[in-house]
């Protein structure tokens, strides 16, 4: 079962729910908007600029943070804004998704001039564009980051809950967590919450089950972005499977942040196998090179995932989705057919 094909796995129907808009760039966009700006990338061309920010050689979590610098360096127009989007939207749907929700920190886009407003339009332009082209639904979800002054958190919280119902789905607290509690940003959340808006958030990454703790108990974080060290902690693990909380799972991100050693330690088939609601992700499709494709088939070759339980993955990722009931019931719906057709071409 287990001899499933990358094609295969691609034409499964997916929904991607932990994917950063500055984390995936095309290589070749990234280029040519250095030279538009003027900014100097560090590779002449797309295949020397994709060797570079490829992450090999990070310690931890803030290493791997660091080719950020690179991306967000041409991300300040409405412009560049709205192309990444899209192009990641259309990668996705090239990739098997079906739905996307695309998150990244617009305070870190507004250094160029333009207004938050602006900077959380524009990409919503972007997967506008994609749906109407390829038929992909794309949602936004509103980051801060954890080294942030609560305050600029309680900001972008509030920008959140401006644009709900208009594109974006949801708040999470990202960025490095060791000596960055999330309960510093408890105001943001319970803000975003308050108004109905789904949470996220990055915990369980760079820290261990205490942080993942911390994001549910006191931020009320509805999925956990990571949780990969959750797995020290059974009983909390049993806790929050028991209560629908889910997993944004990342598998080679969280083996380059050193997270776990190799593929084959990551505690995903741990988690499944005791009732999470587990989903696959690529985290930075651009710092990873990775598809969502790459992700199930490592699931299947690392962790022995076998077809009807990747396909139950995916599913969950829909189940997961921050959209209200009607609209992720219709979109089950929709899948549901997708994946049964699917199974009967596997049968």
């Amino acid at each position: 079962m287990n001899a499933v094909s990358a094609e295969l796995l691609r034409r499964i129907p997916k929904a991607e729910l932990h994917c950063h808009l500055d984390g995936s760039v095309r290589p070749t966009t990234l280029l040519e908007l250095g030279a538009e700006y003027g900014v100097t990338m560090p590779g002449q061309t797309p295949a020397e600029l994709a060797h570079h920010m490829y992450v090999r050689d990070a310690r931890h979590l803030e290493d791997y943070l660091a080719r950020f610098d690179t991306t967000l360096a041409v991300m300040k127009t409405e412009a560049s804004l709205e192309r990444i989007a899209y192009e990641l939207a259309e990668d996705a749907w090239h990739d098997g998704v079906r739905y996307i929700e695309v998150r990244y920190a617009p305070v870190l886009n507004v250094v160029g001039g333009i207004s938050m407003e602006a900077a959380v339009d524009a990409p919503l332009r972007g997967l506008a564009r994609a749906k109407a082209d390829h038929g992909i639904e794309g949602r936004l979800i509103i980051c801060s980051l954890r080294h942030l002054d609560p305050a600029i958190s309680l900001e972008l919280a509030r920008l959140a809950v401006a644009y709900q119902g208009k594109g974006v789905v949801g708040f999470d607290l990202a960025g490095g967590e060791l000596g960055n509690p999330a309960a510093r940003h408890a105001k943001a959340f319970e803000h975003a919450r308050s108004h109905g808006m789904f949470c996220t958030c990055h915990a369980g990454e760079g820290d261990g089950a205490d942080s993942v703790r911390e994001a549910v108990h006191v931020c009320g974080a509805q999925r956990i972005g990571h949780g990969t060290r959750l797995i020290e902690d059974l009983r909390l693990t049993d806790e929050l499977a028991k209560a629908g909380v889910a997993i944004e799972a990342c598998l080679t991100s969280n083996v380059q942040t050193r997270a776990i050693p190799d593929y084959e330690h990551h505690p995903l088939r741990a988690y499944f196998e005791r009732g999470m609601k587990v989903t696959l992700n690529t985290d930075n499709r651009l710092m990873s090179g990775t598809t969502l494709t790459d992700e199930y088939l490592h699931a299947a070759r690392a962790l022995h995932f076998g077809f009807d339980e990747l396909c139950t993955l995916a599913r969950n990722g829909f189940e997961s989705a921050f959209l209200p009931v009607g609209e992720r019931a219709a979109l089950l719906e929709r899948i549901d057919t997708e994946l049964a057709a699917l199974r009967q071409e596997v049968v």
